[in-house]
């Protein structure tokens, strides 16, 4: 189960489906704040993260639901925003889904719908975080695996300086061979080259 800890805006000019929203929303779990036309919305929104705005399309004023969007959207990418609309003018809900909107809701609102929606954002949320912290994983892998990687490196240039050295001893005929073995042996051994 994905706990419902998300915050979520709520702005819609109609008193009675804004109590309804707090009401159910908070019921279910959910931080919830109200703001009854798109200006109030607007400055919530200048003043806190909300990971949910849900609004009306048709408010009064100047900002709206599409423009609310904007400001959203603006303000933080991350946040979702599902409109809702009195009347089924899927145009408008088209163009909120171009700018950015979520998903669109239709008066009356059908909570279980809602509800499914704001799981489906809590999933997404979920997945994107867990992804996150797979990447700083694999990040603080690959450092450790360059870093594996660069002392092989110097180990194995180490190794192949020694080399050279005991092909040179090998080659070196002014020493007897018991020398040039001893002499070899002690370049392999050696630790600095």
């Amino acid at each position: 189960m994905i706990m419902k800890q998300m915050s979520i805006l709520v702005a819609d000019d109609d008193p009675v489906i804004r109590r309804l929203l707090e009401r159910r929303l908070g019921e279910s779990g959910y931080d919830v704040t109200v703001a009854s036309d798109g200006m109030e919305a607007a400055r919530l929104l200048d003043q806190e993260h909300f990971d949910v705005v849900i609004t009306d399309l048709v408010m009064p004023g100047d900002i709206g639901g599409i423009e609310l969007l904007q400001v959203a959207k603006d303000r933080d990418i991350s946040t979702e925003v599902i409109v809702i609309t009195a009347y089924s003018s899927i145009d408008t809900a088209v163009e909120a889904m171009k700018k950015g909107a979520v998903d669109y809701l239709e008066k009356p609102i059908n909570f279980d719908e809602l509800f499914l929606r704001l799981d489906k954002i809590a999933q997404m949320r979920a997945l994107i975080r867990n992804a996150g912290d797979l990447r700083e994983a694999m990040d603080v892998t690959e450092a450790s695996a360059a870093q594996t990687i660069q002392q092989l490196e110097i180990t194995a240039g180490d190794l192949q300086l020694r080399l050279d050295r005991v092909r040179e001893i090998l080659a070196d005929e002014a020493m007897a061979p018991a020398e040039r073995i001893a002499g070899a042996l002690r370049a392999l051994d050696h630790h600095n080259g």
